[in-house]
């Protein structure tokens, strides 16, 4: 099973995201922000992270940055609705693709099919 670490200091938007992507067959695990994800990328392994750019405490360019050190083959999405600051960090930039909020689930569910060329159970989004 294809596992997804997830980092999006918005609660709502966090559970909307995890109960989406579970329901499409993939395992996720959630953190609040970038700073909580580090522990979870040093003992287990992820195929995914997916990861909301501006956030307290690290961003997710900056935890994107981390995570490429510790899991070179670890794929990464930005979902944000700050497109814009990843053009303006100045640090080079994770091979990573950008899904712009707002987004319909249905969209989330087929970039991250589209990452590992799997169909999902996501009908119903």
């Amino acid at each position: 099973m294809i596992r997804i670490l997830l980092a999006e200091d918005d609660q709502v938007m966090r559970e909307y995201l995890t109960r989406a992507l579970e329901r499409s067959g993939y395992a996720v695990s959630a953190v609040d922000r970038g700073t909580a994800a580090i522990p979870l990328l040093e003992s287990e392994h992820f195929d995914l992270l997916l990861t909301d750019i501006v956030m307290p405490e690290m961003d997710g360019i900056e935890l994107a940055q981390k995570a490429a050190d510790m899991a070179p083959d670890l794929k990464v999405m930005f979902i944000t609705g700050f497109a814009a600051v990843t053009l303006k960090t100045g640090k080079p930039m994770p091979q990573a693709r950008v899904l712009s909020k707002p987004f319909h689930l249905r969209d989330l569910v087929m970039e991250v099919d589209r990452l590992f060329d799997t169909e999902s159970v996501s009908g119903g989004l």
